[in-house]
């Protein structure tokens, strides 16, 4: 599964080959037409890299939108779920999750027709966001605090196809590339006690079809869709048979239109099934093969995309087609590190999985601390926090006082150091009574910290631009 860092392990190619099998009937291809074995493996490791983003958005479509067993449901799609709390470890379709902001979750179909989504007028000093990202795991909008205003408003969502003209009453149109869309609202909790206020502001929250916005008739229903079942839980056995789906519901782009070439070529792409039980036993290891180097390359990236400051991965990886520009290695790193992430204006996203030094985090041989040198907080117009995720799912950790991180709104109640300087005590036991304020448990082996900058100064001192910013993250120290 991809929430484990062993994903596809040389180990496991020779179990794949004789069990990764599809149920699904394959569709004729002459066998003439198949690229030799090289050819094939290098297909797989493109087609790895660029499906991995799009396999990902599609496991967690069918288990927030399509599948109410799903254990992750969350509500079908133009349905508006609010959550009125946040993450915690038995949230697990999403890798490295938010903890700092109540989800309000909205999958669009945009098929039929478009959608209107309408904001109530918020708070200035209370940040939010719907952050709309599409089938390709493109952010390509932005409603909310830095985007858009605090105002009341009603903003359009249309699919690929739509060309109808801006109703009146309409703020603003955003175009998605694909017909399913997720529309990730977030809005900010000052305390524990400040969920009832965050429930209203939610309340709020209104998803509608263009034409009862209008108060017109609907137009005729799109047809139902029978999803082939996924889970985010499944993806290593099904990859490319989760691909196959979907592609289905990414329409083909000059961008990708090379790599979708290549793809057919293995019977993978609209109106195709990957068949892997008709393969032969050398493409079948060729083909698996292919898969691990694609990951392999991901986890490369990962480690080596970004600039690393004071043992922080700091670096802009996430945005619009426009700014991936055909680069799916840059798109599947995004998404390996934290699917539907923000762009760097919206929010940063430092990470680390080790010391200021290089050394691997691992809090069941260490404690570690952070320490921000006074008046060098992280420099946001509007909150700041590090979570604490297990270093190998990448999802928040169970522990005795429920605390998943530490963030900006809990600064009143922490302990300074006497020259002002504030210090994080990283570990899994607590640091004694008068410094558990500063107190972020860790598991009991390897971590993952991630730091999140919402709405980053742009302004000296910034961490904009992402990697060559004059504020740097201060690095985790072994004690």
């Amino acid at each position: 599964m991809l929430t484990k860092r062993d994903l596809l392990c040389s180990a496991a190619l020779a179990a794949l080959a004789a069990t990764m099998v599809t149920s699904i009937p394959a569709i004729a291809q002459d066998k003439a037409e198949w690229p030799n074995l090289l050819e094939a493996k290098d297909i797989a490791e493109e087609g790895f890299v660029y499906g991995l983003p799009l396999v990902m958005n599609y496991a967690v479509m069918h288990e927030f939108a399509v599948d109410p067993k799903s254990g992750q449901f969350k509500a079908p799609f133009n349905r508006i779920d609010n959550m009125h709390h946040v993450a915690t470890p038995a949230d697990t379709a999403i890798v490295t999750p938010n903890s700092d902001t109540p989800y309000s979750i909205l999958w669009l179909d945009l098929r039929a027709e478009p959608m209107v989504i309408s904001v109530p007028t918020i708070a200035r000093d209370r940040y939010y966001s719907v952050q709309l990202i599409d089938g390709n795991t493109y952010n390509f909008g932005y409603i909310g605090t830095r985007a858009t205003g605090t105002e009341a408003g009603e903003y359009l969502v249309v699919g690929p196809d739509w060309k109808g003209a801006t109703p009146s009453g309409i703020k603003k149109v955003f175009r998605s590339t694909t017909p399913f869309v997720f529309a990730n609202f977030r809005t900010q909790l000052f305390t524990p006690g400040d969920m009832p206020s965050v429930e209203t502001i939610q309340a709020g929250y209104k998803a509608q079809p263009l034409s009862a916005f209008l108060k017109q008739p609907a137009p005729p229903a799109a047809p139902t869709i029978e999803f082939l079942p996924a889970t985010t839980a499944g993806i290593k056995d099904n990859f490319f048979q989760y691909l196959d789906a979907a592609l289905q519901f990414v329409p083909e782009t000059p961008r990708d239109k090379a790599i979708r070439a290549k793809l057919a070529r293995i019977g993978i792409g609209p109106d195709r099934t990957f068949d892997f039980k008709d393969l032969s036993l050398e493409h079948k290891a060729e083909i698996l093969v292919g898969m691990k180097q694609g990951n392999d390359k991901v986890e490369k990236w990962l480690a080596n995309g970004n600039k690393v400051i004071n043992g922080w991965s700091v670096g802009s990886f996430l945005g619009d087609e426009a700014f991936y520009n055909g680069d799916w290695l840059k798109r599947a790193g995004a998404a390996r590190a934290g699917i539907y992430g923000n762009d760097a204006v919206e929010a940063m996203y430092p990470f680390t999985r080790t010391t200021a030094t290089g050394e691997t985090l691992d809090a069941g041989n260490h404690d570690y601390t952070i320490t921000f040198p006074a008046g060098q907080l992280p420099p946001v117009n509007s909150f700041w926090s590090v979570t604490m995720y297990d270093g190998k799912s990448q999802l928040l950790v169970r522990n005795p006082i429920d605390r998943y991180l530490i963030n900006s709104p809990m600064l009143p109640g922490m302990k300074k150091n006497e020259d002002g300087s504030l210090t994080l005590y990283i570990q899994k036991d607590s640091p004694g009574a008068d410094k558990e304020a500063n107190w972020l448990p860790a598991p009991n082996g390897t971590i993952y910290l991630v730091m999140r900058l919402y709405w980053p100064k742009v302004e000296a001192p910034s961490i904009l631009p992402a990697g060559e910013g004059t504020w740097q993250p201060p690095g985790v120290v072994a004690q």
